[in-house]
């Protein structure tokens, strides 16, 4: 493992086992020579070979990065443990610490295994010494590679209990930020869109009854009156300006339809609808709608398709655009589950039934709702289409 990597916490650890595994390889030699037992120089080879294969591994990167090289200094290290546990049954001290070392590298599946075989190797070797056989001498090995299991496991399970909150965290702010993000945006397109209607309603309607005005004291003026240059700069400016305002309008009318029709939008937007079959059919003659009628139907759309998507259990819908003589209709029709319209509440975000009635009869037109449990849902809107103006005049 990267040191850079560890915690606190895991460092003071790995240190204390670096510890651990001296002081015992330095106890195993040191007895050897106090009890100047024959094979002592062996003995403290061995240990000094031992202590030379444990230093090299966190100096070398391939044991800390890959598993492979882990695992080859890990069986170097149990064989030259093998050998210092032939020599000296003092050996079997090292177990504890190359329990951890195994637990540490080897994935769960093989690292206890390899605790019990070496918790084994070290009762054999007691036993192949003639020491005095006790119940600790056998419960001793095997309780320390049990502390040592139940140690490693429950770190490791901690561990992933708290990299899961971590994400979790992490997803929550990210989640946090997207919604912020969402709002902000919302709410941008909310201010264009009511900064469209009172332009259209307000500066281009106006500007167009002056232009109309206009037109009407030009037209009752006899010939060469003095006040006709006058009048035809004023309609003149008043036209510039009625341009003006249309162009604010379109600047400020939603994204969708920016780059095309409403019927264009409606396409993509039944095209884009999540875990939905839609379809956009359209039907008589196109006329050219006003801003504040396109924003509209395409608004009601997207809430009643988005409602159809969360709430509906549904498998396909249709939206269908329809011109008539005097009207524009939009029905959007689905086959789900269905409801009660006498009991439907706002939706989320105040785009409910009340948010696209209003929408709806703000622009002198007609809303309805037609649903019942498990019979689908059909939504009708009908606007009265814009009746025309002299000489191309209409805002």
């Amino acid at each position: 493992m990267d040191p850079r990597s560890l915690t606190p916490v895991l460092r003071v650890l790995r240190l204390c086992l670096h510890l651990l595994m001296a002081g015992l390889l330095v106890l195993v030699a040191g007895r050897a020579l106090a009890d100047g037992v024959p094979n002592a120089g062996a003995v403290v080879a061995a240990a000094v070979v031992m202590a030379a294969v444990y230093g090299a591994g966190p100096a070398v990167p391939a044991v800390r990065s890959t598993r492979s090289g882990a695992a080859l200094w890990l069986a170097a290290l149990c064989a030259v443990w093998l050998v210092l546990l032939a020599l000296s049954p003092d050996a079997l001290w090292l177990a504890f610490p190359l329990y951890f070392v195994e637990l540490h590298l080897l994935p769960a599946r093989w690292g206890v295994p390899a605790a019990v075989v070496t918790a084994g190797a070290a009762i054999a070797s007691y036993v192949r010494h003639g020491q005095p056989l006790s119940p600790g001498a056998f419960i001793g090995p095997l309780l320390g590679a049990a502390v040592a299991v139940a140690t490693v496991l429950g770190y490791q399970a901690l561990y992933r209990e708290s990299e899961r909150r971590r994400r979790l965290i992490e997803e929550l702010i990210a989640t946090r930020a997207e919604l912020a993000e969402a709002e902000r945006q919302a709410g941008t397109l909310a201010e264009r869109e009511r900064l469209a209607r009172e332009i259209h309603d307000t500066l281009a309607q106006g500007l167009s009854s002056i232009q109309l005005l206009l037109r009407a004291a030009q037209r009752a003026l006899p010939p060469g009156a003095p006040a006709a240059p006058h009048i035809e700069q004023a309609r003149a400016a008043a036209q510039d300006n009625l341009a003006e305002a249309r162009r604010f309008v379109r600047a400020l009318s939603p994204p969708d339809l920016e780059s095309g029709s409403l019927a264009a939008a409606l396409e993509r937007l039944c095209a884009t609808a999540p875990g939905l079959t839609a379809r956009f059919t359209e039907s008589g003659t196109p006329a050219e709608l006003p801003t504040p009628y396109e924003v509209a139907l395409l608004r009601i759309a997207q809430s009643a398709l988005a409602n159809t998507v969360r709430h509906a259990g549904a498998r396909r819908a249709e939206i269908t655009l329809s011109f008539m003589d005097t009207t524009v209709a939009l029905d959007i029709v689905d086959d789900g589950h269905g409801f009660n319209p006498a009991s439907a509440t706002v939706g989320d975000g105040g785009f409910g039934l009340p948010a696209m009635r209003s929408r709806a009869e703000s622009l002198g037109g007609t809303f309805t709702v037609e649903s019942a449990p498990g019979q689908g849902t059909a939504v009708a809107i009908t606007l009265p289409l814009p009746l025309p103006q002299p000489l191309g005049d209409a805002a």
